[in-house]
């Protein structure tokens, strides 16, 4: 079974979908492994290591593409390399669906099969295929490092003969992967640290990084929260009063960080440009989301953009800004996926198209556009009814 490891084409993408140590097992799993050249050069992988792991590196994406059933990607492909596949392949990547309908519709008709990594359930046995976890990890740290380079100040307390330096104040807005470790990463460096969410459950995993917690009103959220732990719709009351605390809070801090991100939509606007303005000239704000929309109301997608001296950072690709070990991370979750799936008798892979992973992630199959999220679902049919019952 022949597998291909394509160069991605996207602007600012310098991740690769497979590392010289993830091909040596991907090739003890049975499969051909072929790489296009050049293809990890963007995270510093040289066709030279690849070859030592015992790939097959050739001059162009056709090459690499011809016969191949498995096909990997960090990004969805473009129509040029679409034309490419042969149908029936199988095609692995972060493939943004809800970004591009077109692109799905252009893989049933291309009879690719289409996994995207970024719908992997929050199960146990995925936990180690979870690509926006392991990708988010590292955006959350650089986010941090970002910010600390552009921070005009120090992070730490420092005291000096001079005078003593006060620490930076750092606020995370989410805390997901990305803000747990952007929290950190924080704390490492030596600022203060405060962070919110939606979800009160998130206070204990904020203190235990050593931040504060910040809301309104705690009971509020203890009410609101079921017993599952997701969090109900809150009041128009505790939203307004939950924005203008927020608003204060902000304008006290050095370095704000946005993390919120919802799957399918568009980003949700958590600072105004109001409240941007209301920083301290110098201050800086990182908008992890700005390639969803944005957090942050003046945040421009590969931008650094200036609003009365505050930095308001929106760096495209941020994983990729870290493309060696967001490359690793990814190449190890794409290869725990395809190592889950190979038949104990043939030594070959073999898709259960049953399996609940396989049935999270799969976009398309024979041609047909397959996941439910995607499936456009046909009008209820209007049938009148009689009611029948007698006075």
């Amino acid at each position: 079974m022949k597998l291909a490891v394509l160069k991605e084409t996207r602007a600012s993408e310098t991740r690769v979908a497979a590392v010289p140590e993830t091909v040596k097992k991907l090739i003890g799993l049975g499969l051909d492994v072929t790489v296009e050249k050049g293809a990890g050069a963007g995270a510093s992988f040289s066709d030279q290591a690849y070859k030592d792991a015992g790939a097959k590196v050739v001059d162009t994406a056709e090459k690499a593409a011809k016969n191949a059933e498995i096909i990997l990607k960090v990004q969805r492909p473009d129509e040029d390399e679409l034309k490419l596949f042969a149908s029936g392949a199988k095609l692995i990547g972060i493939l943004s669906p809800y970004a591009d309908e077109k692109a799905v519709k252009a893989y049933a008709k291309a009879g690719v099969d289409a996994f995207a990594m970024e719908f992997m359930p929050r199960i146990t046995r995925a936990q180690s295929m979870d690509v926006l976890s392991s990708q988010s990890n590292l955006s959350g740290y650089k986010a941090v490092i970002d910010a600390a380079a552009e921070f005009g100040r120090a992070m730490p307390m420092m005291m000096t003969a001079a005078g003593t330096i006060a620490p930076a104040k750092v606020f995370i807005m989410g805390a997901g992967v990305a803000g747990l470790q952007a929290i950190a990463t924080a704390k490492r460096l030596g600022a203060v640290v405060s962070a919110t969410d939606v979800r009160y459950a998130a206070k204990e995993q904020v203190e235990s990084l050593g931040g504060t917690f910040v809301v309104v009103d705690e009971e509020a959220m203890k009410d609101a929260e079921t017993e599952g732990g997701y969090a109900k719709e809150m009041s128009d009351d505790f939203k307004k009063r939950q924005a203008e605390f927020v608003a204060a809070h902000i304008a006290k801090q050095d370095i704000v960080i946005t993390t919120a991100l919802i799957p399918g939509r568009p980003a949700p606007e958590l600072v105004s440009d109001g409240m941007v303005r209301a920083m301290k000239p110098g201050s800086i704000v990182i908008d992890l989301a700005v390639e969803q929309g944005g957090n942050v109301a003046p945040s421009k997608e590969g931008e650094i953009v200036d609003v009365d001296g505050v930095k308001v950072v929106g760096h495209s690709n941020v994983p990729g800004r870290l493309a060696a070990d967001a490359s690793s991370l990814y190449a190890k979750n794409i290869l725990n996926f395809l190592s889950a799936f190979v038949d104990a008798e043939t030594g070959k892979i073999a898709f259960d198209w049953e399996d609940e992973i396989i049935k999270g992630v799969l976009l398309t199959r024979d041609g047909k556009i397959v996941h439910p999220a995607l499936v456009k679902q046909p009008a209820p049919e209007v049938v009148e009814t009689v009611d029948e019952t007698e006075e």
